[in-house]
């Protein structure tokens, strides 16, 4: 690139980080204070995208569970906590709530991307011998993460790193910089793992909407407990994603008293359709 090429291109680049500067920040629905370069439509888009390579991959590995009972079991748990979620966040509605239940008896993990697309792995069941509130509670801090823009977020950062690159890839004329500076955001954004922040937004709001959906707040303390005592044998990739800090357990059951308040009769939510990916 030549120098005049180089200073337009740099002139643009400070414009657009001076835009960040000043339109980058949005509000989560605890209040906190979030760093957001991307829209969360174009978060939904790109989710939307992953998930469906990670689909047609486990499909081809015949990793997809079929089982009537699991899959009943799952769309039912799953469908309480997004009626709860639509109720409170209408805009979810429109959401493509789905979920994938991979047949990995190793895995001890689960997540749900934006727009509601969700992947659950057989080793929470086997490893963990859930209940169906402690599945309840794993289920509504995933949807959490959707419902509060954490998606968003994640790909921001890797956004605001790829700018960084790309100043320094362009200013030095070093195109393989820029280039990978680009790739950042295609092949991080979605695999970075939460803030600290956001995980506990995430505790709050997922015991928040379990609870509503009529499952037992206490069974968040059950399960941190469980994957405490799995942790002592081997790491479980939950965990590697989800930092579970020393207070976290005491930290939820803090919680439980003004969770019992919200919905003292356990009443259950009614069942929204939730699409099991088979």
């Amino acid at each position: 690139m030549h120098d005049s090429g180089v200073r337009r291109f740099l002139q643009r680049l400070t414009i657009a980080v001076a835009l960040v500067a000043i339109t980058g920040w949005a509000t989560s629905p605890t209040g906190r204070s979030q760093f957001i370069l991307i829209s969360p439509d174009a978060a939904i888009i790109e989710s939307e995208a992953a998930y469906l390579d990670t689909v047609r991959q486990l499909d081809g590995e015949d990793k997809l569970v079929d089982d009537p009972l699991t899959v009943a079991r799952v769309a039912r748990i799953t469908g309480r906590l997004v009626s709860v979620a639509i109720a409170e966040f209408p805009e979810s509605a429109d959401w493509k709530w789905s979920v994938a239940i991979v047949d990995d008896p190793e895995m001890v993990n689960a997540w749900c991307m934006a727009g509601g697309r969700m992947a659950v792995y057989t080793g929470l069941f086997d490893q963990l011998e859930l209940t169906d509130d402690e599945f309840a509670q794993i289920m509504g801090h995933e949807i959490s993460h959707a419902l509060a823009n954490h998606t968003a977020e994640r790909m921001s950062r890797a956004m605001a790193t790829t700018l960084g690159v790309a100043v320094i890839g362009v200013a030095s004329d070093n195109s393989g910089a820029a280039m990978a500076g680009t790739a950042l955001v295609a092949n991080l954004a979605l695999t970075l793992p939460n803030s600290r922040e956001a995980e506990n937004e995430a505790d709050v709001m997922g015991m928040v909407l379990a609870t509503e959906a009529g499952f037992d707040p206490e069974a968040a303390v059950t399960l941190w407990q469980k994957m405490g005592d799995l942790n002592d044998e081997r790491p479980a990739e939950f965990l590697s994603t989800h930092p579970a800090p020393e207070n976290r357990q005491a930290a939820l059951n803090g919680m439980i008293p003004e969770m019992l308040k919200v919905n003292p009769s356990r009443t259950k939510a009614p069942i929204h359709p939730v699409t099991v990916v088979q």
